[in-house]
């Protein structure tokens, strides 16, 4: 396929602004689209104040924070990334809402051009059953922080051609990241090891074992982790940790990735973490 230079993001959300960040400073057009003016708003500042760090840092001058802000084109209707040559999904973690998505992206975009998603735990093959190119078709699983994060999982769904992933790769690797190509499988490999731990985490919470601060100071200094499973819980949100040990259960029916039901409970009371201002611990 031909070389990616312009890529929609889909969703202005934290992955979808730090995606579309990441993009603009590697020099790719950006189209950033999002449901409501509001949440395009709240994206747009999020990447400007992240640029205005580095320039505070002195790793960015600020005519390169304006040049990178003016690669970022925004917009409410899907319609704007008909002339992009990857869009990348960015939405929250939910089939039916992604599904909704797919169909219209695949609608929208022009016939060459690849689709991604950002999805951190759902089937590549069954999103890509969706659309008209399921060959075209490529799992994108960012991390967050994007700006911080090196690593890209990169999901080939069991109809994504070589094409699309030599494309996709190159295109990971001018970001600056290091993709690891992933066999499409629940969870992919970091969130199949990872929210088990964080679920357990929770477990030991709610079991009395010892507090939040005392699990999380616990695992960083007896397991050099830079930072706490619960802490890290509220940085992903109490409702992403959920709805991947959600798939991880139902895709391969054990018992082990059973979500905590403080876990449950704590989504259903609208605490997520960091988002919210509260989670396992309070912002």
């Amino acid at each position: 396929m031909s070389t990616i230079s312009k890529v929609g993001v889909v969703g202005a959300g934290t992955m979808g602004n730090g995606i579309s960040q990441a993009l603009s400073i590697a020099g790719f057009e950006v189209v950033m689209t999002d449901v409501g003016a509001a949440q395009l708003e709240r994206g747009v500042a999020a990447i400007s104040g992240g640029l205005d760090r580095l320039v505070k840092k002195e790793k960015m001058t600020a005519a390169e924070k304006a040049a990178v802000m003016g690669r970022i084109r925004t917009a409410t209707e899907l319609g704007a990334i008909k002339d992009c040559d990857l869009v990348i999904e960015a939405a929250t973690e939910n089939f039916d809402l992604k599904q909704k998505i797919f169909r219209q992206m695949d609608e929208i975009a022009r016939k060459e051009a690849v689709i991604a998603s950002n999805t951190s735990s759902i089937s590549i093959t069954r999103l890509a059953a969706l659309t008209k190119r399921p060959d075209q078709v490529i799992g994108m699983h960012f991390f967050n922080p994007v700006a911080v994060m090196a690593l890209v999982e990169l999901i080939r769904g069991l109809q994504t051609s070589d094409a699309t992933y030599a494309a996709v790769e190159a295109m990971a690797k001018k970001l600056g990241k290091t993709p690891v190509q992933v066999r499409n499988s629940p969870g992919f490999v970091v969130n199949r090891l990872l929210c088990p731990m964080i679920n357990e985490a929770v477990f030991a919470l709610a079991e009395g074992l010892a507090t939040a601060a005392q699990i999380d100071e616990a695992m960083k200094l007896g397991a050099n982790h830079p930072i706490g499973p619960l802490a890290l819980c509220d940085l992903i949100g109490l409702d992403v940790e959920l709805a991947v040990l959600q798939v991880l259960y139902e895709g391969f029916k054990d018992p082990k990735y059973r979500p905590a039901p403080l876990l449950v409970d704590m989504v259903e009371a609208g605490y997520l973490g960091r988002k919210t201002k509260r989670g396992f611990f309070t912002y």
